[in-house]
């Protein structure tokens, strides 16, 4: 049997609202104007960084639904033999880089899969030995090919979107936002009035970028 291939791939609120813009903002400053680290490379169900009013964080949104991270290593392995790293990479390629995930969910579902008599130890140089799709892997493939097709999408759309927003001018601008505030603030120069002031301005250009 061939292997399977697919084809395509005021108050309290508004000083939480002005943190949700200003943290981002010194992440990607420090990640050298990339969209990812820390705040959104783990879409899995776990607290992120970034306070809300009151003292509360925001759970990060799930990339996976139920049984999707197994499928979607799967397909890559179908496609050609990978081992655990490569895996990762590629799937954070597939995403533009706004997703890994973690070896800790990738390791455990590799062993599931052969354990499943869907992939196994593919002959290669050297210790580490990627995985290839078994039949029983490129059949399950074959009879899921709808769901292959609709995930495998949905996450090659999830690295358009961030292409989109890695506008050069864009992250030059937001760089210089975060760079300004960040001078500001280890300088001193911003008291209580000042502090207001800023957060008066970043809220009313949130509005405007909202409006657009």
């Amino acid at each position: 049997m061939t292997g399977f291939r697919y084809s395509g791939h005021g108050g309290r609120g508004r000083r939480g609202s002005a943190w949700q813009f200003y943290g981002p903002l010194m992440a990607m400053a420090a990640a050298g104007g990339r969209w990812g680290g820390d705040w959104n490379a783990d879409w899995s169900d776990e607290w992120d960084g970034a306070p809300r009013a009151g003292g509360r964080r925001r759970r990060r949104q799930r990339m996976f639904g139920s049984g999707e991270l197994r499928l979607a290593l799967l397909v890559l392995i179908a496609e050609q033999p990978r081992h655990g790293y490569e895996l990762i990479k590629a799937i954070e390629d597939l995403t533009g880089g706004t997703y890994a995930p973690s070896p800790g969910a990738v390791y455990p579902t590799l062993q599931l899969l052969a354990d499943e008599g869907r992939i196994e130890e593919a002959e290669a140089e050297g210790a580490k030995k990627p995985f290839k799709a078994t039949d029983e892997g490129n059949a399950e493939l074959e009879d899921r090919k709808d769901e292959v097709v609709e995930l495998m999408e949905r996450l090659a759309n999830e690295g358009k979107k961030a292409e989109k927003a890695r506008s050069p001018d864009l992250m030059r601008a937001l760089g210089n936002l975060a760079s300004v505030l960040t001078n500001k603030a280890r300088g001193g120069g911003l008291d209580k009035a000042a502090m207001e002031k800023i957060v008066d301005i970043i809220d009313e250009v949130a509005k405007r970028i909202e409006r657009l």
